[in-house]
């Protein structure tokens, strides 16, 4: 094989090496962002587990599929995810499990949660406002130290903004050398039209005596 033809398998190979990354940069980003959306679409919404008071049941990092429910439907083992009473001194949502369910003085629905790594239950009870009230129906482990670092600026730009700035570049680079082969291809073409023509033949003719 020439050297010109092994650079042109080379430079085969290397393109065809380069369009198999990008698509594949391409899968997991399109994957990617399904995964993202389809909780949503389907009607589930997302929680991430951030302490361990429901370790050995949905570990700390974990993240949690609900759906919500009617309130009247709520019954003890449910694990939901709320927000304290404003006089618990809990400032953030959390996910328990109900572990009793009695009446409040004006009516309503009274519960009371525990995590299932916690000795105690929690030392509040409280009414739930809203008509309706998520229900923990799976859970993925480690997956919400995921979303966790995706909270992150810095984090975003460096997982999500760099592949797509190389698939960016690569197809530029791409474009461009489609651009200079087409380029050649027509220099080519030029040149074979200005080739000047062969002469003709010369056509002996025989004497006659």
């Amino acid at each position: 094989m020439s050297t010109s033809a092994h650079h042109r398998v080379e430079r085969r190979t290397a393109r065809r090496a380069t369009s198999w990354a990008v698509n594949a940069l391409l899968v997991v980003a399109t994957l990617a962002g399904l995964a993202y959306l389809a909780p949503s679409l389907l009607g589930y919404q997302r929680y991430v587990i951030t302490g361990g008071s429901m370790t050995g049941t949905i570990d700390k990092g974990s993240i949690v599929f609900e759906k919500a429910v009617p309130v009247g439907d709520l019954a003890v083992g449910d694990v939901i995810t709320y927000q304290p009473p404003a006089d618990s001194g809990v400032p953030t949502l959390v996910t328990h499990r109900i572990i009793e369910i009695g009446t409040a003085e004006g009516g309503g629905r009274l519960l009371r949660t525990q995590g299932d790594a916690n000795p105690q239950p929690d030392p509040w009870r409280f009414s739930l406002t809203a008509p309706t009230q998520p229900v923990v129906q799976h859970h993925v482990p480690h997956l919400g130290w995921v979303l966790v670092a995706l909270a992150d600026r810095d984090v975003r730009v460096l997982l999500l903004g760099v592949p797509a700035g190389l698939v960016a570049l690569v197809s530029a680079v791409e474009l461009a050398r489609a651009l200079r082969e087409g380029r050649r291809g027509r220099d080519r073409r030029t040149e074979t039209d200005r080739a000047p023509a062969p002469a003709p033949a010369s056509v002996v003719v025989p004497a006659h005596s």
